[in-house]
């Protein structure tokens, strides 16, 4: 299954020859850098551009394309490089200016069969004209690939500057003018693999002429550049390589090209033809097959005429299944906001023109006796009336669409997407990849409440959630105990924690949970029964003030290492996963410090994996005033009956939230767990 990251996730990769796919909608220049163990690039030999496409273990497009493939041979990487990043970047001299304003680019790492490994959607930029997709890492000898997403307005020479290379902008007009030119040509679709395995022998880099390199027999350097000529002793010192040798095209020697042997050595007749002197080179790999494309979706079969299509789970855009069904649900979201938003559009003209009609005829007084001004208004009525029946057959048609279409969808989903109800569960596996997004419960309007939208939210969490236990969390007034309300609400939050917990592999996800006065026991029981906390309630002020120190402890360490740009550096030992605290009862057990360690949490937490659930009661803090108004603002807040506080302000509805809360009488909640906590042992 393939890992579809986010911004900042890093995935294990198993194997080492891949290839990176680059799909952008718009031409693009890839680029791709090696770093040492702090990241730095120490020369533009440490740089394959189009310029200079090819470095041991690496190779990049000679041009701007709207889809790129860049080969990678992670065993064939020298020693002193621990990171290889992959750049993106608009081409100058004409076309778009800023990845805003063009499709959000894709970049999937796959296997050299096609299969995918890792992918990742590049989204939220805006003035950025370069950016850093991925970067693969070697970490205690292992390799992973992380989503970066790091984009620079300032383009290439910004990115390279950013990642120490002195020659930075020297180097990015070298790329610019060398794509601009067209001296670099297209690399074809590498052929499907016909016989038997190939290994590829290590390439010496061909430097361009920005790299200091000189230009091979039979070609000219670009108009601006100057080829460097070769000398007996006068030549400049040449910067290091990271290869431990003096770069092949130094010194006035041309470049090797790439060659290809079969495994006893001679030449196999299937491989390429050498090139000509002064002829195109076939850069095509015979061991490299090309990137399959994502299975299309599945299609309806033939509607009857007259008759609406028959919905299908999955057939929205996507690569993969759960990818196609969260853009599926938010489709219905989207349909169901705008045929609602049109029918009380509908609604609101025909009482404007009924307002209209009968102010018209009441101006003048003498309409006002007799039977004139009763036959008006029942006129204006009749007419109104019309108006509000077409449009509620217009929505009572998109209504029954979309609920053909939820039938169809809730069956389908995967468990992050599905309710607790659903049977998914009782097949449920603990997954071995981080899903896209989680279901927190379902959306409705007044207009459908029979049509539910799943709610979800993308991974890992941005923001921190509030369970709110307060009396006006209910939408009818049916729940004026608030004993039941606090513990209706301990519930739900059991339950988010316990799905955030199950879909996530093994090890990646550990909960915590602050419970100061202990009135959470009864619904905890689960989550502490099964095993799955990190370490029981913390209770009384000393847990809450310990547990507190902890957590902010860990953002701080964790800040400080993604600012020295050393994120591998973290003690030996340190729980990288994700972290979700529970506080339950709040302000119950926090003092003016504990009340700021948890402001500094819900600000700082998400951007390092600490993510708060907070179970509390607004008006019960009452007391610390304005202070706390930044948290409640930082929060997503959720509430454990339906209530209509989430706003739209597309079209301007405020949509009913109903939790996803188990069945009651079920069991499903301590067999998923019970999977959870023998999963975690193993992995232990």
């Amino acid at each position: 299954m393939t890992a579809e990251l986010v911004r900042g996730q890093n995935h294990p990769l198993s194997q080492a020859r891949l290839e990176i796919r680059v799909s952008a909608g718009t031409p693009v220049v890839a680029a791709a850098t090696l770093g040492d163990e702090q990241g730095r690039i120490h020369g533009v030999e440490w740089v394959a551009h189009p310029g200079a496409p090819t470095l041991p273990g690496l190779e990049v497009s000679r041009q701007a394309a709207a889809e790129h493939r860049l080969a990678v041979d992670l065993d064939a990487m020298p020693e002193a490089v621990h990171r290889v990043s992959v750049l993106l970047a608009l081409p100058t001299g004409g076309g778009p200016t800023r990845f805003g304003a063009v499709a959000t680019p894709f970049v999937a790492v796959t296997g050299l069969d096609g299969t995918e490994v890792a992918s990742y959607t590049i989204a939220g930029l805006e003035a950025e004209s370069a950016v850093v997709a991925l970067e693969l890492y070697r970490r205690q000898g292992a390799w992973k690939v992380r989503a970066m997403g790091q984009g620079y307005a300032g383009g290439l020479a910004d990115l390279l500057t950013d990642q120490g290379l002195p020659q930075a902008h020297q180097l990015a007009g070298g790329i610019n003018e060398a794509v601009g030119q067209g001296m670099a040509r297209s690399v074809p679709a590498p052929p499907t693999r016909t016989d038997g395995d190939r290994s590829r022998q290590t390439a010496a880099p061909a430097l361009g002429p920005d790299q200091g390199g000189s230009a091979p027999q039979g070609s000219s350097a670009p108009q601006g550049s100057s080829a460097p000529q070769g000398g007996s002793g006068s030549a400049a010192p040449q910067p290091t390589s990271p290869y431990g040798t003096q770069t092949p095209g130094m010194a006035g020697q041309p470049a090797p090209q790439p060659s290809y042997q079969g495994g006893s050595g001679a030449a196999d007749p299937a491989q390429p033809s050498a090139p000509t002197p002064g002829g195109p080179i076939n850069y095509s790999h015979p061991g490299r097959q090309n990137a399959a494309p994502p299975p299309p979706p599945p299609t309806a079969p033939p509607a009857q005429p007259g008759q609406p299509a028959q919905p299908v789970a999955g057939d929205a855009t996507g690569w993969s299944m759960d990818e196609r069904l969260y853009n599926q649900v938010w489709g219905m979201f989207e349909d169901l906001a705008r045929t609602t938003a049109a029918y009380r559009s509908a609604v609101d003209f025909a009482d404007s023109r009924m307002e209209k009609e009968l102010d018209q005829v009441l101006s003048d007084p003498r309409s006002r006796i007799g039977g004139q001004g009763d036959a008006a208004r029942e006129a204006a009525q009749t007419k109104r009336a019309q108006l509000v029946n077409q449009a509620r057959a217009t929505l009572d048609r998109d209504l029954s669409q979309l609920t053909a279409e939820v039938e169809v969808v809730e069956p389908a989903l995967p468990p992050a997407y599905a309710g607790w109800d659903n049977p998914v569960w009782h097949g449920y596996r603990v997954p071995m990849e981080i899903p896209m997004a989680l279901r927190l419960g379902d959306l409705h309007l007044p207009e459908s409440a029979e049509v539910r939208i799943p709610m979800l939210v993308r991974l890992p969490l941005e923001r921190g959630l509030w369970i709110d236990s307060g009396g006006s969390a209910s939408i009818d007034g049916s729940f004026t105990d608030s004993h039941d309300l606090r513990r209706l609400a301990m519930d739900t939050a059991v339950a988010h924690a316990a799905r955030l917990l199950a879909v996530y592999p093994a090890g990646e996800f550990t909960v915590h949970v602050i419970d100061p006065a202990g009135s959470g026991g009864q619904a905890l029981v689960p989550l502490v029964q099964t095993g799955v906390l990190a370490a029981p309630p913390a209770v009384g002020a000393a847990g809450v003030a310990d547990f507190l120190a902890r957590l902010t402890q860990r953002v701080d360490l964790v800040q400080m290492a993604l600012r020295a740009g050393a994120p591998d550096s973290l003690p030996p030992g340190f729980d990288t996963s994700q972290q979700l605290l529970i506080v339950n009862d709040f302000p119950h057990g926090f003092d003016d410090r504990a009340v700021n360690q948890l402001r500094y949490l819900a600000d700082e937490g998400p951007s390092v994996g600490v993510h708060l659930m907070m179970v509390a009661d607004r008006e019960e803090a009452a007391a610390y005033g304005p202070l706390l108004d930044p948290l409640w603002r930082s929060l997503l807040r959720l509430t454990p009956v339906p209530d209509d506080h989430l706003a739209d302000p597309w079209v301007g509805h405020a949509w009913t939230y109903e939790p996803s809360l188990v069945p009651p009488g079920s069991e499903v909640l301590q067999q998923v767990l019970a999977q959870v906590a023998a999963a975690r042992a193993k992995y232990r």
